[in-house]
């Protein structure tokens, strides 16, 4: 075994008492059975060689994203393709997430909506549909869902807005004034990592216009991401569903993509 870090159990005790996330990889399979490595903030431990170490970090930070457990394969060397993997010994790690399930809140019961919640679920969100008009927020509708709340914003903000987190995301997917303002209002003060808002361009300068007489700040509606989504020439429900989680995944981890937001031009050519 390559390391027997009692240290490593103490860390994970405290990160499961404090409830911060955290995941356990352990070696069951190949060279080293046994190994751990807790990834949190930081990384302890090893699991045989630098590179398998760094391989299986990345994927735990990823599975504990998404609230998921499981087993990954790789080569002692991190070698993660089949290529690679053919001619070398196969080590198993165990990847256990101690973390919640990242929220994803979708305002608004539309066409649009039964898309985005089944990427979601794909990508391990817990899904929340909420809209005001019961004949429209039924579970029948929307059995992908998690959750299906008949409400206006207002309340559900008020009585769960403080659980809202970066990881989270909150999609506002209404084009009515009376259900989007205040869920943008609920939204911008809560700690939620992603807001996206749909809208044409036309449509979010006149929402923005309402925003700013309601008392928002420039700082509060720079969180906006509307037009929803990235810029990839999507047209239907699931495609525009694939470009909003994708827009959600880059502003998490921060990489550059083309948001539909920071483009000019028509949104559908």
């Amino acid at each position: 075994m390559v390391n027997d870090d009692a240290s490593i159990y103490d860390a994970l005790r405290d990160h499961l008492r404090e409830d911060r996330p955290v995941a356990l990889a352990t070696v069951i399979e190949g060279p080293h059975v046994g190994a751990t490595m807790l990834v949190g903030a930081d990384v302890r431990g090893s699991l045989g060689h630098p590179e398998l170490d760094r391989v299986v970090s990345r994927d735990a930070r990823a599975e504990l994203e998404a609230a998921r457990s499981g087993v990954r394969h790789y080569g002692p060397q991190g070698q993660t393709t089949p290529e690679d993997l053919e001619n070398t010994a196969i080590v198993g790690v165990y990847v256990e997430s101690h973390a919640s399930a990242p929220q994803m809140w979708i305002f608004g019961a539309v066409d649009f909506t039964a898309a985005l919640a089944r990427v979601a679920k794909v990508l391990g969100y817990r899904v929340t549909v909420v809209d005001a008009r019961e004949i429209f927020a039924t579970r029948r509708r929307f059995p992908m869902a998690d959750a299906v709340t008949v409400s206006w914003p207002g309340p559900v903000f008020t009585e769960h807005g403080a659980a809202l987190g970066p990881r989270d995301a909150v999609c506002i997917l209404t084009h009515d004034p009376k259900f989007d303002v205040p869920a943008i209002q609920g939204a911008v003060v809560t700690d939620v990592g992603y807001i996206g808002v749909m809208g044409s361009r036309t449509t979010h300068e006149q929402r923005l216009e309402r925003l700013r007489q309601a008392g928002l700040s420039d700082d509060e509606l720079a969180r906006l991401m509307s037009p929803i989504g990235l810029d990839i020439g999507a047209r239907t429900p699931e495609e525009t569903a694939i470009s909003i989680c994708a827009e959600i995944i880059a502003q998490r981890t921060g990489k550059h993509a083309p948001s539909l937001r920071d483009s000019d031009g028509r949104i559908h050519a």
